[in-house]
C-alpha cells in the first residue's frame, strides 16, 4: 500500500512537539486512544526528518502514521487490526 496523505488533529503540549489526537481515514474520525510507538527517522541525503507514530485507534485498527516536519503533512504508512501486543 503507497502511504496515504491525511487531515489530522494533533496535540502539541508546551514544548512544541505535536502527536495525533484523531485523523481522518476513508470518510471516517478515527480517535487516537493512545500511542504504542514513537520514534524518528531521517534520510541520509536530504536530511529529511519524519516523526513516526504507531498508534491504537478507536476503530480497534493500529496506524503507523509519521509527521514530515519540513512540510507539515501527515501520512499513514500501515493499517492493521489490533491486536494488543504491537512492537
Amino acid at each position: 500500500m503507497p502511504d496515504i496523505k491525511l487531515e489530522v488533529t494533533i496535540y502539541a503540549g508546551y514544548r512544541g512537539a505535536e502527536r495525533p489526537k484523531s485523523f481522518l481515514f476513508e470518510g471516517n474520525t478515527v480517535e487516537v486512544l493512545g500511542i504504542l510507538r514513537m520514534w524518528v527517522e531521517e534520510e541520509h541525503k536530504t536530511r529529511l526528518q519524519k516523526r513516526f507514530f504507531t498508534v491504537s485507534g478507536s476503530d480497534a485498527f493500529a496506524y503507523t502514521l509519521y509527521h514530515e516536519l519540513e512540510s507539515g503533512e501527515w501520512f499513514l504508512r500501515k493499517r492493521e487490526k489490533n491486536t494488543g501486543d504491537l512492537n
